[in-house]
């Protein structure tokens, strides 16, 4: 019910892309917005963060400006659950999120586009993380990863590029755990890590920056 209402109060308002529903197994529907571009290197997945929607303040730079700058993309909802419930009790909708991913790369795949990125944000990462960890063949070139809480696991099981992207004045549990996530992904080859200074977890008044970085890295693993 949550994910109908901010379907029916966003889309109206989508003036860059196009509002879509893609399908999952069971049948379900969920949102999902195509930017196309008709050179693009490659599409880019974007996965939105705690109880937002696809069309959010982070989301929306990125899905617009990524679009003007040679790549395709598709902002997925992820599954969500009530308003203010703490993100520890979302793990067990990581399958399903697993499952949208997945549809949204079978998407993508068949609009033409040989190459795919996921570019995911806060519990958006986790999720994707976990889809990286759980699927044997999850077909992704890169993936960018802002501002995840805590710890990537499982990195062993990563077979792509991994960009750590995150503020200066990020959250405590991305910042206290930033020397560890580093260290990880020495072992994942064509990996980094950015703090971009005197960005928050949102990337407020920043999001031309972070567009910029997230740009840059795909660049150099997708061109």
């Amino acid at each position: 019910a949550r994910e109908k209402r901010w379907a029916d109060e966003i889309t109206p308002a989508i003036l860059v892309g196009d509002p879509l529903h893609l399908e999952l197994k069971s049948g379900r529907k969920f949102l999902a917005i195509y930017t196309p571009n008709a050179n693009a290197v490659a599409g880019v997945i974007l996965v939105h963060g705690l109880g937002t929607h696809p069309d959010c303040k982070l989301m929306n730079p990125l899905r617009s400006l990524l679009a003007e700058q040679g790549y395709a993309t598709l902002s997925v909802q992820m599954p969500v659950l009530a308003a203010g419930v703490s993100s520890d009790l979302y793990p067990p909708l990581f399958p399903e999120a697993a499952e949208r991913l997945q549809t949204a790369i079978a998407f993508l795949r068949g609009q033409g586009h040989g190459k795919v990125a996921i570019v995911s944000h806060s519990q958006g990462s986790r999720m994707t993380n976990f889809f990286l960890n759980t699927i044997a063949r999850p077909q992704v070139d890169a993936w960018v990863a802002v501002g995840i809480p805590g710890l990537f696991t499982a990195p062993e099981s990563f077979k792509a590029p991994v960009l750590d992207l995150f503020g200066e004045r990020d959250t405590p549990v991305v910042l206290d755990n930033a020397a560890k996530r580093s260290d990880a992904l020495r072992r994942v080859r064509g990996s980094a890590q950015i703090e971009v200074g005197g960005a928050d977890h949102f990337f407020s008044d920043q999001e031309t920056e972070l567009v910029t970085q997230v740009r840059q890295f795909l660049d150099q693993k997708l061109r």
